[in-house]
């Protein structure tokens, strides 16, 4: 009898699996996504966003319990109080409203504005406030927030309208005359800004404002207006929340600009860039100004070319205070080069000269040019001595400070003479010199330092990674004395399979004062001594494969605190388990709070809670990564959301490690993904999907979704499919040949199992992906059909070419780094062509999905269509998808969706039999193009 009772609720079990729903691609929009997560500092309360489909969100206010409070649709940017008594977030318009309003040709100025809501946790009360521009909440201080609205809207009056109407009649005589009409002048009147008081409601007005900022500590605004009607009180004001006053800090006329606007935190000190001038000058001469409390008025700081350095004060590099506020940093820039404007277009001359020894490649000028046209070099403003040094300059033009502005030292980095060179050998060493922030002298630290040039919290060393010999050092700033920290160590990746440079494993931080710096290995924490070079692991994980890492949970941490407990993160690299550890740095003990089947990730903590409270994630393949609160010691978690209960209707998949070799005895690791339902007596179509490494991602959550790039796991396993994502290591000088030996044991490991079908297995990736499957479906016929995206199917013609989001050559990707070819065509043509699917198209029997579009910066497009044009050349099945000036992937939504249909019609026909579809089989011609989309299954293929 009990038998039977087991065996009936088998038999149930399996019934209501396979009553699960399929996942269809419309289906994809049901699932939500967590954005924007912050906690109260309070702990009390946990605020995200819940985005349905990639389309709008919906702010979730929560207690810590998980209980909702508060919902509001179609929101964005939701933040906390400093008290946390009170959320503020914009609210816009449906985005259906919108498209409709686009189609009928309304313009920008009248399409709807946001809105401003207010909501008081305590007393459940919503303020909302029309036409909102932007808002500010102070960041350490509670009570108001200051928001700018949207245009005024002036009301209408009878003698304006007069006025009006004689005017257009002057505009009608002066017609009839056969004279121009008059040009009408725009005139930017600014914005009111309004501060409210959060708890009375009562608010103030600040009119015609152009910018403005608001203390992070203090109760004070800033802000600089045009005055409109009364232009006396045109200039910059402070003004004093708790007073409600304001105190003019300059005068000025209505035309003037203010670019930089700034004020300490403590709100004691104001600065800003000003231009008053009005005429039509192509080259304007800004003058930095800055106030103090108890002074009456702002006084010039520093003027354009009148200062020591004869430069013209920057406009575009943002103004920052020292911690202590003793200093304030800004930029100086050489005159800007400007056209001649009496030219005509006709006589302008638009050639691109290219020099061949010129440190930057002119593509990547071309990018910088907008950058190079605001170029400033970083100096300060002593307050103290009321002196100004200049810290960088045209040649050491890269700086950085310590402490916060508060020490002694900053650095300053030049690149150029190894500009030219980082074109093949993707590295771009430094010479190195100290600058004085009191008096300005600049003091050479080294040459060609490989590795950066960061500084530790407190300004005591300069410290980096070397990739030149995997090294680690320090220089301290005081004396210049170099310290090699991990000479002979392997603190480099010991993964490492590129011809370059290992890169580093990286660092936790530093402890305070600058007493210990704290680097990682590929499993553990050390303690260095900056100084002597002295080590201790903290964590000794090597000998269970358990990495450490540290979490920093404080947003405002400059330092890794003395006194513990620290927060660490945990992978077990042999199970993948994921999990967390508290480390005591006195006693040295290491505490696992949890750990599991899991991935665990993103930790927020709250700041001013005593019991510590923080949030995390945790995911698996049929886990979403919902929200959990917790505390410190993970007592008594609870999950706090649950936005996709949906997904128990629909049949999922299940995700499991499997082992093999590879053909030259390396052992290796993948994910294999199985259908929720998976019954190990029936055979199923097998898509392989790829990249370099991704076993570590077993865990991964991965939601249905219009991916832009790859196959979405869940939605190909509820469909009846297998994924197998083998893990890839390589040999330099044979990328192709390393993922052949990888790839396919793995794949004939799977079939060996007895549930693959042997006879419907596809392959998809794109990019290095796709270039691996253009390379193996030239050496074996076990893929019966196969996408490839944004394929290189000819190293050597894209060696030479460029990455034109970035402006940079393509040969140190060939050289050094993912193409691990290893050296130049010239030296290595055998390579090249080895490597190179283009010289073995002629073996390719698989049908094969291209697709590769026409604004792609990483990879040619002509890649693809050298790829596509030969396989046609030799009538070999394949389909080429370009989407319209969209990158190395389809990133609009409606292409997405499109680049999804097509690969699933273009594997379901070869993998399962489905019918053809009309893309497919006839192509979409060009007088067809985004009129038919060929969706529809071909006539004679339908039963």
């Amino acid at each position: 009898m009990r038998i039977n009772v087991i065996l009936g609720l088998l038999c149930f079990s399996g019934l209501l699996s396979a009553q699960k729903k399929v996942l269809q691609h419309d289906d994809k929009d049901l699932w939500n996504r967590i954005r924007s997560v912050s906690i109260s500092n309070s702990g009390d309360y946990v605020l995200y966003a819940k985005e349905q489909g990639e389309r709008e969100q919906t702010i979730q206010l929560k207690d810590i319990n998980g209980n909702l409070l508060y919902s509001h649709v179609r929101s964005n940017g939701g933040k906390f109080s400093n008290d946390s008594k009170y959320i503020a977030f914009t609210v816009n318009a449906r985005k259906d409203s919108v498209k409709e309003m686009k189609r009928r040709k309304v313009k920008d100025k009248d399409m709807p504005k946001d809105t401003l809501v207010v909501y008081s946790i305590a007393n459940s009360k919503e303020t909302k406030i029309a036409n909102v521009k932007s808002y500010k909440m102070p960041e350490k201080w509670s009570g108001i927030v200051a928001y700018m609205l949207e245009e005024i809207k002036k009301p209408k009056d009878t003698a304006k309208s007069k006025e009006k109407d004689t005017t257009k009649a002057k505009v009608k005589d002066t017609l009839k005359k056969g004279k121009k009409k008059p040009k009408k002048v725009s005139k930017k009147n600014g914005y009111h800004v309004v501060v409210r008081n959060l708890e009375s409601g009562t608010q103030d007005t600040l009119k015609y404002v152009l910018t403005y900022a608001i203390s992070k500590e203090g109760q004070f605004i800033t802000y600089a207006t045009t005055g409109e009607k009364e232009k006396d009180n045109a200039g910059v004001y402070l003004y004093d929340v708790k007073k409600s006053e304001s105190k003019k800090l300059v005068s000025s006329h209505e035309k003037t600009k203010y670019p930089q606007l700034s004020i300490s935190d403590s709100g004691e000190r104001v600065s800003f860039v000003m231009d008053a001038d009005s005429t039509k000058s192509l080259i304007k001469k800004p003058s930095l100004y800055g106030w103090k409390k108890g002074q009456d008025s702002a006084s010039v700081l520093v003027a354009s070319e009148t200062n020591a350095s004869k430069l013209l004060v920057s406009k575009d590099r943002r103004l920052n205070y020292s911690e202590n506020e003793e200093r304030l940093f800004f930029g100086l820039r050489t005159a800007p080069i400007v056209q001649d404007t009496t030219l005509l277009k006709e006589e302008i001359v638009n050639v691109e000269v290219w020099t061949y020894d010129e440190p930057r490649l002119y593509t990547v000028q071309e990018l910088d040019v907008k950058d190079d046209q605001k170029k400033s070099y970083l100096s300060v403003y002593d307050f103290k001595s009321n002196t100004m040094v200049q810290i960088a300059d045209t040649d050491f033009d890269n700086a950085r400070y310590g402490d916060e502005g508060n020490s002694n030292y900053a650095v300053v980095a030049n690149a150029t003479p190894y500009m030219l060179q980082s074109q093949w050998t993707a590295q771009r060493p430094l010479d190195l010199h100290r600058v004085d922030l009191k008096t300005g002298e600049h003091t050479p630290i080294a040459k060609k330092v490989y590795g950066g040039n960061s500084l530790s919290p407190k300004g005591k060393y300069l410290y980096g990674y070397s990739r030149k010999d995997s090294t680690w050092f320090t220089y301290n700033l005081e004396t210049l004395k170099y310290t090699a920290l991990t000479k002979g160590r392997q603190f480099y990746n010991e993964l490492h399979d590129y011809p370059d440079d290992p890169y580093s494993y990286g660092s936790a931080g530093w402890t305070e004062d600058d007493k210990k710096f704290l680097i990682y290995d590929r499993y553990d924490i050390w303690a260095f001594d900056p100084e002597t070079g002295s080590s201790e692991n903290l964590t000794n994980g090597r000998a269970q494969q358990i990495r450490y890492r540290y979490l920093r949970l404080d947003k405002e941490e400059r330092s890794i605190p003395n006194k513990g407990p620290w927060m660490l993160s945990t992978f077990n690299e042999d199970s993948k388990y994921g999990g967390a550890a508290a480390f005591d740095p006195k006693r040295k003990t290491i505490s696992q709070l949890i750990e599991g089947p899991y991935a665990y990730e993103i930790f927020w903590m709250a700041q001013d809670d005593k019991k510590k409270r923080l949030l995390f994630t945790r995911q698996s393949f049929t886990d979403f990564p919902n929200l959990w609160s917790t505390n410190t010691s993970f007592e008594g978690a609870k999950q706090i959301s649950d936005i996709n209960p949906q997904q128990s209707d629909y049949n999922w998949g299940t995700a499991e490690m499997v082992e093999w070799v590879s053909l030259d005895g390396k052992p290796l690791k993948g994910m294999l993904i199985k259908p929720e339902n998976f019954d190990p007596n029936k055979k199923y179509p097998m898509i392989v999907n790829f990249y370099e490494r991704s076993s570590d991602g077993l865990y991964r959550h991965r939601p249905p979704s219009y991916g832009r790039s790859t196959i979405n796991y869940p939605f190909y396993a509820s469909r009846g499919y297998l994924i197998f994502n083998p893990d890839v290591q390589y040999r330099d000088g044979y990328p192709g040949e390393s993922a052949f030996n990888c790839v396919i044991p793995g794949v004939t490991m799977l079939i060996d199992k007895g549930f693959v079908d042997k006879d419907n297995i596809g392959v998809q990736g794109h990019s290095w992906g796709g270039y691996q499957i253009a390379y193996l479906v030239t050496k074996t016929d076990i893929f019966k059909a196969a996408e490839s995206g944004a394929p290189v199917p000819n190293m050597i013609s894209a060696y030479g070419g460029i990455r034109w989001w970035t402006g940079l050559s393509r040969q140190f990707q060939y050289e050094h780094t993912q193409s691990r070819i290893g050296g130049t065509p010239w030296e290595y043509p055998q390579r090249y062509i080895e490597n190179s699917p283009i010289f073995n198209i002629d073996k390719i029997n698989t049908p094969l999905l291209i697709m590769h579009n026409d604004a792609d910066g990483h990879v040619p497009w002509y890649q693809g269509i050298e790829f596509f044009v030969s396989l046609r050349r030799l009538g070999k099945p394949s389909w080429f998808l370009n989407y319209n000036d969209e990158p190395h992937w389809p990133l609009k939504w409606q292409n997405r969706i499109d680049f999804n249909i097509r690969m699933q019609q273009f594997f379901d026909h070869y993998l399962k039999g489905e019918p053809k579809p009309v893309w497919m089989d006839r192509g979409v011609p060009a007088l067809e193009k985004g009129i038919n989309q060929g969706y529809d299954f071909v006539e004679s293929d339908k039963e």
